[in-house]
């Protein structure tokens, strides 16, 4: 069966609605009967068979740019925030959706809605794509087929969050780690992630004397990964690529190392593509740590965050280097008051993740946690500490059920899952707030003008990937 016959057949609920013509290319006759689709080709992107799920992915893509909603670059924004012509009193919060990502992502274009943002980012780690079972396509159609659904128009941000060097791997054979990155780089462009964040930090080597020396094959690697990045970005599209200089949960970042990053990142970056643009962005570590620090009875304990470094890199980043800013990652299990804090400081950037599934997890039924409790007791018992208690080891493990329960979670039922969803809501509403970034459209819509990219419908119906051992990489 031809790419055309599959993408019609897949197509055929919403006949009325929407038209396939040879190329093929996509019209949209009806937009309220599409938008109210949108669940069931979403639900059919992530559960359905092949190849139908893959076409279900090019046709959510296809509608969300004929009505508006459009994968983009926050590159030029960013720059523009480096030059002192944007706002500087809020932080982008960049949401990792793990499970129920559509049903997530519409909650977050209701806030954005109703407090006019648009500067917000959607994204997955490389950790991630491997642990929840959702390759770049599939999460890129939940986020966009969420906008749909919102009636949202304008750019939608999707990140690979944490494209990261497992230092392990990378010490058995650079060059085929290297090239796992490169690939998957290069399937996450063309499912519509015109941002990426390149963390080579794994490769820091404190035992080097100097500081420059024990950046040097991070700064090296991450600019050899910009300029690979910019030789396949699609026509028009700038993407924004944020570099790291230090691992979340290692020793809090210094002034030193992010000049000897910036400097050997700059000058190798010149030296292997004279006058290609640069970082928008750099992360730095303050203190957090991916998931929190959990203590035996399952709480989170408290974290203090070195807001003082974290203001003075950013403006280390900004003034000197022309960057928008500090990035915070493993934030999202601090406590709320800590959040303003983060504008405060001229964070650029803050990445959000556990307390999203935090919120899942405390509304599963129980039997159906039982059931995961048992699947981690089978699968990742080589994980548990000595020390841990039962609580501690399935609170740090649990990330790893989502991808084996992903469609018993799709199955809550409909009281369970609205719940979550109004759990979620009152979160985004909240971090939205704390974040200040409401009445960001405008200045969004300056800055940032999304190129169309149409990819062709043959690269969502190419072989899939096989899934990786991600279990020594952060998310």
């Amino acid at each position: 069966m031809s790419g055309l016959e599959i993408v019609k057949r897949v197509v055929q609920p919403l006949s009325d609605a929407v038209s396939i013509e040879a190329g093929p290319s996509l019209r949209v006759h009806k937009p309220d009967a599409a938008r109210h689709a949108m669940e069931g080709l979403a639900r059919l992107a992530a559960l359905g068979p092949d190849p139908d799920r893959r076409a279900a992915r090019w046709l959510i893509r296809e509608i969300a740019i004929s009505l508006g909603a459009i994968p983009a670059s926050i590159h030029d924004y960013y720059l523009a925030r480096g030059r002192g012509e944007t706002r500087d009193d809020f932080t982008v919060p960049a949401m990792n959706l793990r499970a129920l990502p559509f049903h997530a992502a519409r909650a977050v274009f209701r806030v954005a809605k109703e407090c006019d943002a648009k500067a917000f980012i959607f994204e997955i780690a490389r950790s991630e794509i491997g642990y929840t079972a959702q390759r770049p396509a599939e999460y890129a159609a939940c986020m966009l087929a969420a906008a749909v659904a919102e009636g949202y128009q304008g750019p939608v941000f999707i990140q690979g969050d944490h494209f990261q060097i497992s230092a392990k791997r990378y010490a058995q054979d650079p060059q085929a780690e290297v090239e796992t990155i490169r690939s998957l780089t290069r399937e996450a462009v063309a499912a519509g992630f015109f941002n990426i964040d390149i963390d080579t930090s794994t490769l820091v080597d404190l035992s080097r004397q100097s500081i420059p020396d024990q950046q040097e094959r991070n700064y090296t690697l991450c600019a050899q990964f910009t300029d690979f990045i910019r030789s396949i970005e699609p026509p028009g599209v700038t993407i924004s690529v944020g570099g790291e200089i230090g691992e979340v949960g290692g020793h809090n970042s210094t002034e030193p190392e992010l000049r000897a990053f910036m400097e050997g990142f700059n000058a190798t970056l010149a030296a292997v593509a004279p006058d290609s643009p640069g970082l928008s962005k750099i992360s730095i570590q303050t203190g957090t740590s991916h998931g929190g620090v959990v203590l035996p009875d399952g709480s989170i304990a408290r974290v203090k965050v070195d807001f003082d470094t974290l203001a003075l890199l950013s403006r280390i980043a900004k003034q000197d280097y022309g960057l928008a800013g500090a990035v915070q990652h493993g934030a999202s299990t601090l406590p709320e008051e800590a959040f303003p804090r983060f504008t405060e400081a001229g964070t650029c950037e803050v990445h959000l993740a556990t307390n999203f599934q935090n919120i899942l997890y405390d509304c599963l039924p129980q039997d159906l946690l039982k059931e995961i409790h048992a699947y981690l007791d089978a699968h990742h018992a080589d994980e548990r500490k000595p020390a841990q208690t039962d609580e501690q080891f399935y609170y740090k493990t649990r990330k790893r059920a989502l991808g084996a329960f992903k469609k018993r979670i799709w199955d809550l039922p409909q009281p369970v899952r609205e719940r979550v969803e109004q759990i979620w809501e009152d979160q985004f509403r909240r971090l939205f707030g704390y974040l200040n970034v409401g009445g960001t459209s405008s200045e969004v819509e300056r800055f940032v003008s999304p190129a169309v990219i149409h990819e062709p419908l043959m690269s969502y119906l190419g072989d899939s990937v096989a899934q990786e051992d991600v279990s020594d990489l952060a998310d």
